[in-house]
């Protein structure tokens, strides 16, 4: 029910009786609220009222400086009790936003669903009460854990500022020595920078002379090919060239007499092949005649198993028209042999 907000909603009596029982107020049961008696709600207010610190007075003690103005002051003490109680009970409840005003009648003759509103504002109020004193105590307790470290944290501070102070004179005391390295460092920055262009002269320089190394080595490959390629042409020239004019009319005279032999073999070759033609054209001739022959052989090979055939089917006839006539006799016969039967 711990909420950062307050509000008063309308409790369950399971709820009141229990808070009552577990704080201490009241060990009573639900049914004593259906039908609240005086006694019982007066002992459950005094002690919320103690609980919530409303009573800076001893309760049960009256003003005797008020009672002393009546006739019979000892009459009237519990009913200054009781009014004292209803003005410190209706305070409480005003200051805790009760939604109904809380009246002497509710101290006397308590109703149960006014009663019900009364305890449940009082009991919102007291649990929002205690959430926010614990917070104020987490904060309490924080506040004073934060003090109990604040010496040693001011220490650490004193400590850390002797050490700065420390460092800012020893970096004092270094700054010439830094001086000196930021110079020698510049120097050394400068012939750095130089060198590096130094290296990238060197670099140009270097690329440009092998690029004529390379062309060089161009040059020298082309040379050696044509040189090789010289060579080669002079070895076939100096084996044409003939050492001695016998030998070359030697060599001459060998080579009209072998093309005369290849002419000779050309005009017999000719020769023989014109033979060769001729013959062929009289083979073709004759293998067409002959083909010709072969039809005609063939056709009247057909003509001849023709005949046969038309011979074969003659012959059955024959053999047909001779059963038919033995059988045209053998009817006579009988027909004979009837007509003499008849006569």
């Amino acid at each position: 029910m711990a909420s950062s907000t307050y509000s008063c909603p309308l409790l369950p009596r399971r709820e009141i009786v229990s808070f009552l029982s577990e704080s201490e107020f009241a060990n009573i049961r639900e049914e004593h609220l259906l039908n609240p008696s005086p006694d019982l709600m007066c002992s459950i207010y005094t002690n919320m009222l103690i609980y919530l610190d409303a009573l800076q007075d001893d309760h049960g003690q009256a003003d005797f400086d008020a009672l002393g103005q009546l006739e019979n002051p000892d009459h009237h003490v519990g009913s200054v009790r009781v009014m004292n109680l209803c003005h410190k009970i209706g305070e409480l409840l005003e200051a805790a936003q009760c939604i109904i005003k809380f009246t002497l009648k509710d101290l006397l003759k308590p109703d149960t669903q006014r009663t019900g509103i009364f305890l449940s504002t009082l009991i919102n109020f007291c649990i929002f009460r205690d959430t926010k004193l614990n917070l104020v105590e987490q904060f309490v307790n924080q506040v004073n854990v934060h003090e109990l470290k604040h010496p040693e944290l001011e220490a650490r501070i004193a400590q850390l500022n002797n050490e700065i102070l420390e460092a800012e004179e020893a970096s004092k005391k270094d700054e010439p020595f830094v001086l000196e390295l930021q110079t020698k460092l510049k120097e050394l920055r400068q012939t750095i920078q130089s060198l590096n262009n130094h290296q990238v002269a060197l670099k140009t320089s270097f690329r440009a002379l092998k690029e004529k190394a390379n062309e060089i080595d161009a040059k020298i490959s082309t040379a050696d090919y044509t040189l090789a390629q010289s060579a080669q042409e002079n070895a076939k020239l100096r084996s044409k060239i003939v050492q001695s004019p016998e030998k070359l009319q030697g060599l001459l005279e060998e080579k009209k007499s072998i093309l005369e032999e290849v002419k000779n073999s050309e005009k017999s070759a000719m020769e023989s092949f014109q033979e060769k033609t001729t013959t062929l054209e009289v083979y073709s001739k004759a293998c067409k005649k002959m083909n010709k022959h072969l039809a005609q052989m063939q056709a009247i090979q057909e003509q001849v198993n023709s005949s046969k055939t038309v011979d074969k089917e003659v012959k059955v006839l024959k053999s047909k028209l001779n059963d038919d006539s033995v059988l045209c006799k053998s009817l006579e016969a009988k027909l004979v042999e009837l007509q003499g039967r008849a006569d």
